[in-house]
């Protein structure tokens, strides 16, 4: 074989060793688009969201701002709880066929040391009205209409992280 030949297959050799390489990549970011292409870095009064225990985004006040408010009369107290759905939220940083209705939703709170766990279809389901308001501190809580957060103790206070987890 002569020179020129082997230089030809070398070639050859490595571009089909990066042709696969670049191949494997886009595949494992069409199988899971919520991940990050790079580092995700929150602003201050950001809230993170997570996926399977890794950072994929945070969402903050001004993303809030971007959507649709909904509200319900709690049966507790009778006030008002004007917000926005959790869903929505949720979708401003990830693609709603990446989620799948059995996957776990956690809602937490630092300083109270309080979470609630849902469904995915539990909270894409508008009816269950769960959602992120104001507290009168200017702080998000989480409320629903669901049976299992339908009370003000089973309630969110202070709302500051969201963790997805698939099964």
């Amino acid at each position: 074989m002569s020179q020129r030949a082997r230089i030809l297959v070398a070639i050859v050799m490595l571009v089909a060793l990066l042709g696969a390489v670049l191949g494997i990549e886009a595949l494992r970011r069409l199988m899971n688009p919520a991940s990050p292409s790079g580092d995700v870095t929150l602003s201050p009064g950001d809230s993170p969201i997570y996926l399977d225990e890794q950072l994929v985004a945070g969402f903050g006040p001004a993303d809030l701002d971007q959507l649709e408010t909904v509200s319900f009369v709690d049966a507790e107290k009778g006030k008002l709880q004007q917000g926005w759905l959790l869903y929505d939220v949720l979708l401003l940083h990830m693609e709603a066929d990446v989620l799948m209705p059995e996957w776990s939703i956690v809602v937490s709170s630092s300083t109270e040391g309080t979470s609630a766990q849902l469904t995915w279809a539990e909270v894409k389901n508008e009816a269950n009205m769960v959602m992120l308001t104001l507290t009168n501190r200017g702080t998000l809580k989480l409320v629903s209409l669901l049976e299992v957060m339908d009370t003000r103790d089973e309630w969110v206070v202070d709302a500051d992280k969201i963790e997805i987890f698939s099964p």
